[in-house]
């Protein structure tokens, strides 16, 4: 655990120069989009404030005593907090039991180091009574939110913390990155895998390993299919609303985004999807620009409404019938 990604070497710094100084942030909020370690980077701070022989560049030492209960996951002054169910919301039952713990003193004579991952899934309840924490900060408790969506997160939370941004790393650091060249990809699926990725190597290194572009082809084929009017989008929508909606919903709108490149005539490489240039290609021909952007704007507002009680099918099928129509009128 006591390693860092290799773009992440100018964030510990920043980290490194608060034990340095003796001056913890009581809050900090790290940010940054999925896909970038932003949950590692938090562990190696908070191993680096329990440990008791850290090495010279900040990082834990990894066999102390306390190094070995965090490895083990029972250090009783580090806790995580996360939705008690993948995609739900963090209770306000879950942050006042985090009250009551931080009421006492932490176990050992260094920090407690609370981490709360993603901290946008909070519910209003939750956030209202998290931010009793912030506003009366218990004895040597740092605590580190994590999210990809900082701007869900209440302002008087955000107010309240030290900011941490963690930024994609430059094309030559992820290429060199040694658990992604070991995979031996290929040029093309690199490019395919970082476009979907959005150049966040954690990601990349997921969607190299799994099924996700033999899902997303089968999801495009279904998308052209519609356009030639080879199905229904009713179809479709009660298909695809079994899917996990975030990457979904963002396949969609690259495709929508290369669409407008094409019309540009913009350089295949610089697509989202180069694999799909030769149809997309044909498809920017064909299309009336305005619709294009129309649609676009439909699935901006579809990927504000994730993680709400939207109905997903119903969703999918205002996205695909807009699809269908544009295709209609061509």
């Amino acid at each position: 655990m006591n390693q860092l990604l290799p773009w992440q070497q100018q964030n510990w710094r920043h980290l490194h120069h608060y034990i340095l100084q003796k001056r913890i942030p009581q809050a900090l909020l790290i940010t940054g989009k999925k896909g970038l370690g932003k949950q590692h980077l938090a562990q190696q701070f908070a191993f680096a404030l329990l440990c008791v022989t850290p090495q010279p560049d900040g990082l834990s030492c990894g066999h102390c005593d306390r190094c070995k209960l965090l490895n083990a996951e029972t250090h009783p002054d580090f806790i995580c907090l996360n939705p008690e169910e993948p995609g739900k919301a963090i209770t306000v039952g879950q942050i006042r039991s985090l009250v009551a713990k931080l009421t006492l003193k932490p176990q050992f004579e260094a920090y407690r180091v609370v981490v709360i991952n993603p901290a946008e899934q909070m519910n209003n309840a939750a956030a209202n009574a998290f931010l009793k924490c912030l506003e009366e900060p218990t004895e040597r408790t740092i605590i580190i939110l994590i999210t990809d969506k900082p701007a869900k997160l209440p302002a008087t939370i955000v107010s309240r913390c030290q900011k941490l941004a963690v930024d994609s790393p430059d094309k030559e650091t992820i290429f060199s990155w040694s658990k992604l060249n070991n995979l031996k990809l290929s040029h093309d699926t690199v490019s395919i895998v970082s476009g979907l990725a959005q150049g966040a190597p954690l990601l990349m290194l997921e969607y190299a390993h799994d099924e996700t572009l033999i899902l997303r082809n089968k999801c495009f084929n279904a998308w052209i299919a519609i356009a030639k009017q080879q199905n229904y989008p009713v179809i479709i929508a009660e298909e695809w609303y079994k899917l996990p909606e975030a990457p979904l919903i963002f396949w969609i709108t690259s495709w929508i985004i290369d669409l407008i490149r094409c019309f540009y005539q913009v350089k295949t490489e610089n697509l989202y999807n180069p694999d799909l240039n030769e149809s997309l290609q044909e498809l920017s021909q064909q299309l009336e620009l305005k619709g294009i952007y129309k649609l676009y704007d439909l699935l901006l507002n579809s990927r504000q409404r994730l993680g709400t009680q939207i109905n997903k099918q119903l969703m999918f099928e205002e996205i695909l019938i807009q699809w269908s129509e544009l295709n209609r009128s061509r």
